[in-house]
């Protein structure tokens, strides 16, 4: 249930994907995440390093290990996705309730 708490809170997913695709310093993962505020972001990033997920490293953001191995983990989610999307027609996905 920790884990469902931590990874269901806005942004963490992103945060997360983001660094997947590379290592990042605060400022370029608010410019990826360009709609979060810094207060947010500083809050994610924080909780994702006490979870062990990410680490600081020469002013950049990495995955550790086990960060890794979560989006790995993600992947058949991701693959889910990908095929909604395709059937809501060419990638045009509901927006949630919560979007802005």
């Amino acid at each position: 249930m920790a884990a469902l708490d931590l990874l269901g809170r806005r942004w963490t997913l992103r945060v997360l994907w983001e660094l997947s695709q590379s290592p990042a310093g605060f400022r370029e993962l608010q410019r990826r995440c360009e709609r979060m505020s810094s207060s947010v972001l500083s809050t994610r990033l924080n909780e994702l390093t006490d979870a062990r997920l990410l680490t600081l490293h020469e002013d950049a953001y990495h995955l550790t290990r086990l960060g890794e191995a979560l989006v790995e983990a993600l992947g058949p989610l991701n693959a889910w996705s990908r095929q909604w999307a395709e059937e809501m027609g060419g990638g045009q996905l509901p927006q949630s309730p919560t979007a802005s």
